[in-house]
């Protein structure tokens, strides 16, 4: 589908909850095995000695890291093959009924089995899937047995930690004969404004009986966590046997409360499906709003001009891997929104359905991607095409070409019903592993002298064109693919635009491949913003993959037709690795840890209104700057500030030798900052005289205190500051508590922090802690550093800049638990927490 030079998406969107009528929360008391037990797919096996635990489950993270035993690109974390078993019970009353069963997530390569019977595999480990049941299962006091094998043996199977084992959610469902099946339930609004929206929720019916059925279909609508129906509607219709039909009924909803990233109101429709063979109730959730994308002045929600304030994400959570508790990504969400940051691109996989549904809550607006590779598959060691193939690197490519549009088809129907998502991406830097387009680009041609990130292309337009036509093409050619899984995306919706990550976008532009988009996704690709807005003037561009730098943001707010763009990456990730020790990538704005880092007090002094400022600190020899001869500050040619993803090293105390100069860093969206130093004024520095918005001294050191007072007109003053403070002798104690009713219980998060006789934190030194936990168990600890490889599963961690964290489970209904940290140089704290909501 082209875009025109403005379209219009108007949407109203669902998350196909199933109600408890039906669904069984199915995470509870399974049996897993870490080794390869081909017989324990057999009913009568005995698995009676594996381990029991409850889902989501990621193997992986409960290992140590070993340099020996994988790679960077996972994390140097193991895969191999696990084996889960379930005993369950079936009452006679559902003899009649369908069942089958929900998988969100399985990582990877798994195959299923009821009762000894094969189900299938499924080879993409990120997409959801179902089984159904029915015909193999067994009712009263017969025992039935699924069986998972989940085979990573190829544990180099990506270029980032996937985590292994059946890591998301499990459901299993029953329902009548004459049903509605998974996701099927799909909620549009073709006329929203605030005084009136049409609401369209289609329905699609199945009769698996074997004459047909006169049903009655009674749906209504409410706001969610209200009684009573704002609307209802109720049809009849004769469904044959075997068949499916989808009943559409239309409700008209005045001065309807619009779902916006500040305020995001959710709905929900209750469909109730009668027929003589029983009642079908599913509740699906969903927000009405409007999206339009114009390719001259960007991006609308509810016709407001909305600047994406993006990051991309990884789908682990830090020492938890891959099986996240909601609390993890609640907390983690929090932050990124008292940063400003209002979107978010999965990166480069679809993330669960738990993530989307808090996206839905929370009020961010989503870029919902499908794969990282196609037909050519990238090199999980080099970050790279791949150079040679090898049994532990094998990935999703093998299967791409059978699964590809089945894969992609689970992606949309489970996702396209979040009024959080506003675009589709059908993948990630594909360019890279298709032969042509790197040569076409010209930026790796030998004897052309052109920096891939800060130049304009090499070749002009006709040698382009002339080296695209005569290279090598290979097997498959990426627009051929691109179009097969475009099809895909538009045949389940048509309300949202098509986009993805182009690396190469002068190549991509006449290739074919970008002709399938119809909003163009650049990978830190700036420089060529305007170079490609000439050659495509349709096309609205957004930058899918920046670096968070000034040299990112500031073409968006120079040119309208760049929507915005997503920060690579939001939280720093396991894995995507250089060597060891260092066990994950370093650049994110919040730290493995969920600590925030300076580049994240930076954004915030750009998207955050709210007036702020924040200062930091270093040694100034240790810094990218030095003092000229005019008493300038200056960047040090020797040690240039880093220009892509890092942000320079920077502290947050005040701790440093007499009299050593102190490069200082402040970042505020204030009109002015004054610095002083024991209550000395060191100067005032105004914000239109900075370049890149950082306010920036250098100072004598001298203990005691460093404060700076952030002024602007018609606003109240902002103080920061930071104090000199003295050795550790104790330890502070807080927990970060989940604010939402859905994430209660999930996990607790205990800050340990380093602190002076005085209480203050101390940020300039490490220390280890070891834990005892009573009324609570721990799902992991880490300091947030990249490059600690510290085991995940311990009771004790080094700090990293004076502090760490622990993630808790609490444990049954204990209303209360309780934590002692301790050290071998500093006093003993016992702290008892509650578990209530914040």
């Amino acid at each position: 589908m082209a875009i025109s030079v403005s379209v219009t998406y108007s949407m109203s969107h669902t998350n196909p909850n199933h109600s408890s009528e039906r669904a069984l929360d199915f995470n509870a008391n399974w049996s897993f095995f870490l080794g390869d037990v081909p017989e324990a797919k057999q009913l009568d096996y005995d698995s009676s000695s594996w381990r029991t635990l409850c889902l989501p489950h990621d193997w992986s993270v409960e290992h140590p890291f070993r340099q020996e035993q994988a790679g960077g690109a996972t994390a140097f974390l193991p895969g191999g093959i696990g084996w889960y078993r379930k005993a369950f019970y079936l009452p006679e009353s559902q003899r009649d009924q369908i069942t089958w069963i929900e998988f969100d997530g399985i990582y990877n390569n798994s195959e299923v089995w009821i009762n000894g019977h094969s189900l299938g595999m499924r080879p993409y480990g990120y997409v959801p899937f179902s089984y159904e049941l029915t015909e193999h299962l067994r009712y009263g006091a017969e025992t039935n047995v699924i069986a998972v094998r989940v085979d990573r043996s190829a544990y180099l199977d990506c270029r980032w930690y996937p985590g292994s084992g059946i890591y998301r959610d499990v459901k299993l469902v029953s329902a009548p004969k004459v049903h509605i099946p998974q996701w099927g339930t799909y909620v549009t609004t073709p006329v929203v404004d605030s005084a009136r929206a049409e609401v369209v929720v289609a329905t699609t019916v199945r009769n698996q009986d074997d004459a047909p059925q006169a049903i009655q279909l009674a749906t209504s609508l409410q706001l969610l966590g209200n009684e009573g129906a704002l609307t209802s509607s109720s049809v009849e219709r004769i469904v044959d046997a075997g068949a499916e039909v989808t009943i559409e009924q239309l409700f008209e909803l005045h001065d309807p409360e619009l779902w916006d990233t500040e305020s995001p109101t959710l709905y929900t429709a209750q469909s109730e499906l009668i027929s003589d063979l029983g009642q079908d109730v599913t509740t699906t959730t969903f927000g009405i709003r409007h999206i339009r994308y114009d390719s001259d002045t960007g991006f609308y929600l509810n016709g407001k001009p909305t600047l994406l304030k993006g990051v991309c994400l990884h789908h682990d959570g830090g020492c938890v891997g891959a099986a996240v508790p909601l609390a993890v990504w609640e907390r983690r969400l929090r932050k990124l929104k008292a940063l400003g940051c209002n979107a978010i691109r999965t990166a480069h996989n679809p993330p669960s359905e738990a993530f989307l549904d808090l996206c839905d809550r929370m009020g961010f607006v989503v870029q919902d991607e499908i794969f990282d590779e196609w037909d050519y598959p990238k090199d999980k060691r080099k970050n790279y095409k791949q150079v040679a193939a090898s049994a532990e690197t094998e990935g999703y490519t093998r299967y791409f070409r059978e699964w590809d549009c089945r894969d992609t088809e689970a992606m949309m129907r489970r996702d396209r019903n979040h009024p959080c998502i506003v675009m589709w991406s059908l993948g990630n830097e594909i360019e890279w592993t298709y032969p042509g387009y790197g040569d076409a680009a010209g930026y790796w041609t030998e004897g052309l002298k052109a920096n891939y990130y800060w130049d304009l292309p090499p070749h002009d337009d006709d040698k382009r064109r002339e080296v695209f036509a005569t290279d090598e093409r290979g097997e498959y050619r990426l627009a051929e693919s691109a179009a097969r899984l475009a099809e895909v995306v538009r045949a389940w919706d048509t309300t949202r635009p098509v986009t993805a990550n182009m690396v190469m976008p002068s190549v991509s532009q006449f290739s074919g491949y970008a002709d399938l988009l119809d909003i163009d996704g650049y990978s830190y690709r700036q420089v060529v913003y305007e170079y490609c807005r000439e050659r495509s003037p349709a096309k609205l561009i957004v930058g899918t993959e920046n670096w968070a730098q000034w040299s990112e943001w500031k073409p968006v707010l120079d040119h309208d037709y760049v929507a915005g763009i997503f920060i690579w990456p939001g939280i720093s990730y396991l894995g995507e690795a250089p060597a060891w020790p260092q066990k994950a990538n370093d650049c994110g704005l919040l730290d493995l840890a969920g600590f925030e880092k300076p580049s994240y007090q930076y954004f915030r002094s750009l998207w955050n209104e709210a007036p702020m400022v924040h200062i930091t600190t270093i040694r100034l020899k240790d810094s990218c700057y030095r003092v000229d001869g005019t008493g300038s500050i200056v960047e040090n040619p020797d040690n240039p500030r880093p220009r892509q993803w890092l942000w320079p090293t920077l502290h947050e105390h005040w701790n440093y030798g007499e009299g050593e100069e102190i490069y200082v860093e402040i970042y505020s969206n204030c009109d002015s900052v004054e610095l002083s130093l024991n209550g000395r004024s060191v100067g005032v520095k105004n914000l239109i005289d900075c370049e890149d918005r950082i306010f920036r001294w250098v100072v004598p050191y001298e203990a005691g205190e460093l404060s700076a007072v952030a002024s602007s007109t018609g606003s109240p003053d902002v103080r920061g500051s930071l104090a000199t403070t003295g050795k550790p002798e104790t330890i502070l104690l807080s927990i970060e508590r989940p604010q939402s009713p859905e994430a209660a219980g999930t996990a607790v998060h205990l800050i340990a922090e380093l602190a002076d006789a005085d209480g203050e934190p101390v940020r300039s030194t490490e220390r280890e802690i070891a834990f005892s936990v009573d009324g609570a168990r721990i799902l992991g600890i880490d300091n947030g550093s990249s490059y600690s490889v510290q085991d995940y599963q311990s009771d004790r961690c080094e700090t990293h800049k004076g502090r760490c964290l622990v993630v808790l489970k609490p444990e049954g209904d204990r209303s209360t638990f309780t934590v002692t940290a301790s050290g071998p140089d500093f006093r003993t704290v016992t702290k008892e927490f509650n578990n209530d909501l914040e």
